[in-house]
């Protein structure tokens, strides 16, 4: 990669970021690098994220739209999608300007309300799509599909459409599985189900889905990656798929996937060694 100009983008509100972007952007310089702060162009070669995961969010429309990639230094809470630490900011920074780096590709998604034979302008999500009976007490009935097909009417609290990266967001406190992000697919979960049968679905990336309120509902709202997007109403149809381009997405070359979910989930609690050596071969049988 042949890094020219840098787009810095801070959380909102916070002075430790600030603080550390005034840094980043003396430290760009003295490396003959142009930075821009809060601002994404389409002539960035990447984009410096300083903040949480939800700061990466709202930035990761125009990146994939652009094809920058992005590297997120975590300042925020878990730091799923912000893999480097702030004290190896500088460190990963020399590294990627060294080059080559990896860039993962992470799946988004797309979703547009129809109503009354119009449809909204796309929106595109890294996490998920979530319906939400918002402050209604009863349950909600949802109807969906795959390609058409009916899959069923859920009738739950609400409804989420997660990208595998997302499927550590609410997926995963909703009761759906954790999927690698490398896996091009599309998890239907329902929300606190009425019904215990009304499982998780693991779809292909290459379905359309749909879903239409089964009745009146009162207040329903459509969220997508923690942002109001609309209300639904009866006669609404909701339709969600994969979107042209992925994330562009460099992680810390010092962790890996699984690690990241040990550490951030504590999966296993302490090792004890168990990870000191590999299992499988190098080659089959």
């Amino acid at each position: 990669m042949a890094i020219r100009k840098v787009g810095i983008v801070l959380k909102k509100e916070s002075p430790e970021p600030e603080r550390i972007g005034r840094e980043l952007v003396e430290w760009f310089a003295r490396r003959s690098v142009t930075t821009v702060v809060d601002v994404i162009d389409a002539d960035m070669d990447m984009v410096v994220i300083l903040g949480g995961d939800g700061t990466l969010l709202h930035v990761a429309d125009q990146a994939s739209r652009y094809g920058i990639p992005v590297v997120g230094v975590n300042m925020g809470g878990l730091g799923f999608l912000t893999e480097v630490a702030v004290d190896e900011r500088y460190e990963v920074l020399e590294a990627i300007l060294a080059g080559p780096v990896a860039i993962e590709e992470r799946m988004m998604l797309k979703a547009r309300l129809r109503r009354a034979g119009e449809a909204t302008p796309w929106q595109y999500v890294l996490n998920d799509v979530v319906i939400n009976k918002g402050s209604v007490d009863r349950l909600v009935r949802l109807s969906a599909w795959a390609d058409q097909e009916y899959i069923t009417t859920y009738k739950a609290d609400g409804l989420i459409f997660s990208a595998s990266t997302g499927s550590t967001a609410y997926n995963l406190s909703a009761g759906g599985p954790v999927v690698h992000p490398a896996l091009r697919a599309i998890l239907v979960t329902p929300i606190c189900p009425f019904m215990l049968e009304s499982r998780p679905v693991l779809l292909p990336a290459t379905m359309q889905l749909c879903t239409r309120l089964a009745g009146n509902a009162g207040e329903v709202k459509v969220i997508v990656d923690g942002r109001f997007a609309w209300e639904m109403k009866k006669d609404d149809a909701l339709e969600v798929k994969a979107a042209e381009k992925p994330l562009r997405l460099i992680g810390s070359p010092r962790k890996g996937y699984f690690e990241i979910l040990r550490n951030k989930l504590n999966w296993g609690g302490r090792t004890d060694g168990a990870d000191a050596g590999g299992c499988c071969g190098d080659g089959p049988g």
